[in-house]
């Protein structure tokens, strides 16, 4: 199987029969190249490929992880609400006297009766948020409540006084019944 066209080229005398071997030595020594690089090349993408699948791999559990976590958070919040639902002290139109409580580094009132008010004091009762709304609850149920979620109870103890050795007003012991 010869070649018409370098045949020719031999003829009219442009080209020598070594030139021409030289020629398909050359093309052939391409040939091979190219195919041990393709190999090489297709290693290469498989190790992309991989690469890629174990990334999306860990990126699929952290987002799994994280739905996980969020699924956990609300149904812990559904218990804590449901405790407080179900464990709530009701207040009638009886309870006249504002109790005023630090939430959150932040200030709240809640209205209360002068029993309810005693209780709070000996930390015999909790104040739970539901939904921004603060209720009494005994304080079993805040404990749980406490354990579960502490942002969401204010709990007080009748000891819980630290007394500063360097105060100068340590003596003078703050009233229960002030009211701000």
């Amino acid at each position: 199987m010869s070649n018409p066209f370098q045949d020719q080229l031999i003829k009219t005398g442009l080209v020598s029969k070594k030139q021409i071997h030289s020629a398909k030595k050359a093309k052939n020594q391409k040939s091979k190249q190219q195919r041990s690089s393709n190999e090489v090349s297709v290693d290469e993408t498989k190790l992309k490929i991989q690469q890629a699948a174990t990334e999306k791999s860990k990126l699929d559990k952290e987002l799994n992880q994280k739905k996980e976590l969020q699924a956990q958070q609300k149904a812990n919040s559904a218990a804590i609400n449901q405790l407080i639902t179900s464990n709530k002290l009701n207040r009638a139109e009886n309870c006249e006297i504002v109790y005023n409580f630090e939430h959150n580094k932040k200030v709240k009132r809640i209205y209360v009766n002068e029993e309810m008010k005693q209780l709070i004091i000996e930390g015999k009762l909790g104040i739970a948020r539901i939904d921004g709304i603060y209720e009494l609850v005994p304080r079993v149920i805040a404990e749980k409540i406490q354990q579960r979620n502490e942002k969401r109870i204010v709990l007080f103890d009748a000891d819980d006084q630290v007394v500063d050795e360097n105060d100068p007003y340590a003596e003078f012991k703050i009233p229960d019944d002030l009211t701000w």
